[in-house]
């Protein structure tokens, strides 16, 4: 079949099997040709390892370190004609260049936040590893069922005050106000269960309980505070609550895992597209201002130049860049003073007949069919497609 993308408001509902693949070939030799990256633990569990920073970690640890990984997620086959998530697509690409490669890898796919999850994965490390190195936590989900049964989800909206902002049409380019009423008690609480540190520390108590955490272990958790111009619907909303969160999880983690002189930390990313950020309000102009300006000055970064730069710079490095909450800033260039200028000067400037003037909204669009395996150069995209692709997996 042929496949082209069909993109319904925020939502791509299509994925390109050798787009995506080519995505991955194309990550795996931009950081085979940076050379080794040193100390890079060589047994590594990547919980969310199917797209963006998860991905991009799980490819980084095991072609820049030489790793061993385990990686989780919760994508779909293709079916009946419909074509596989691109997460399924990208994970296929990664298990089949690891195995190309001699490196092992193995994918658990089903729900991360399940016991049963838990169960099979440290079944598997303990047959397999003994102990598993590090542990990275960059699960993104709408919601989540508790051990009660019940299914709470997170919402993307204010505290406090009503939040009124613009989005993007993908197709259109027509920019239109969204409006959002504040998030009520509940809510709040809601998206604190699903993206909190709630189960990163469930992963970390089960591991550790289990023997399975190795001397020296260390477990990270990606998240991204934003800028000024982004607080109203972001660090100051439902997202910011949770991410709160995950500084407290942080803490009481690094307590529990001094016990075998582990480390927690929390790492700050720049912002870019996912297909988490394209459904919030307001980010589509945020982010298309910022890669102007970031392209601009030379230090645009996509996730696996973000997670390169961390490994080699940052994360197994005697000197890192922490802020007073102890995390590692890799924001650091999107908030410095000339980028921030630009975005906010012209953040209420904004129109659809200036777009293409004083934003990169086709680099933003570029990035959002990126993600679904489309607009990649070397592509043939009239060819017929096989949407079938198989990868040894443990469905859950």
């Amino acid at each position: 079949m042929i496949i082209a993308p069909k993109i319904k408001g925020f939502l791509c509902t299509t994925a390109h099997p050798a787009g995506c693949e080519a995505d991955v070939m194309s990550q795996i030799d931009q950081i085979k040709s940076g050379g080794p990256i040193p100390n890079v633990p060589k047994r590594v569990l990547v919980i969310g390892a199917s797209g963006g920073y998860g991905l991009a970690t799980r490819i980084t640890s095991a072609f820049g370190g030489g790793a061993e990984t385990i990686g989780v997620f919760f994508e779909r086959p293709a079916l009946k004609g419909r074509t596989a998530s691109p997460g399924w697509y990208k994970s296929a690409a990664f298990s089949k260049a690891a195995d190309e490669a001699g490196l092992y890898a193995k994918n658990f796919n089903g729900d991360a936040f399940s016991q049963a999850m838990k169960d099979a994965v440290i079944d598997t490390i303990k047959a397999d590893w003994g102990q598993v190195d590090m542990v990275v936590y960059s699960l993104a989900a709408p919601a989540r069922t508790l051990a009660s049964g019940e299914t709470v989800r997170s919402v993307l909206k204010p505290i406090g005050e009503p939040f009124s902002g613009a989005t993007i049409d993908f197709n259109s380019r027509e920019l239109r106000r969204v409006a959002l009423a504040p998030a009520d008690e509940a809510e709040i609480a809601a998206t604190v269960k699903v993206m909190g540190g709630e189960d990163w520390e469930d992963w970390i108590g089960q591991l550790k309980d289990q023997g399975c955490l190795a001397p020296g272990c260390l477990t990270t958790n990606y998240t991204y505070l934003g800028s000024e111009v982004t607080f109203p619907i972001y660090y100051h909303g439902t997202i910011g609550r949770a991410k709160e969160d995950l500084d407290r999880a942080a803490q009481a983690l690094a307590l529990e895992l001094s016990e075998v002189n582990g480390h927690a930390r929390v790492i700050v990313m720049k912002g870019l597209l996912t297909q988490a950020a394209s459904a919030i309000p307001g980010m589509s102009v945020y982010l298309s201002l910022l890669f102007k300006a970031m392209k601009a000055a030379g230090t645009h970064e996509g996730c696996l130049e973000q997670v390169d730069r961390l490994f080699r710079t940052q994360l197994f490095s005697a000197v890192q860049r922490l802020d007073e909450a102890g995390r590692i800033r890799m924001d650091d260039w999107e908030l410095k003073p000339e980028i921030q200028d630009y975005v906010q000067s012209h953040w209420g400037q904004v129109t659809q007949d200036n777009l293409d003037e004083l934003t990169d909204f086709e680099g933003y669009r570029a990035a959002f069919l990126n993600l679904h395996g489309f607009d990649f150069e070397g592509v043939d995209y009239a060819c017929e497609q096989e949407p079938e692709v198989p990868m040894a997996v443990q469905d859950f």
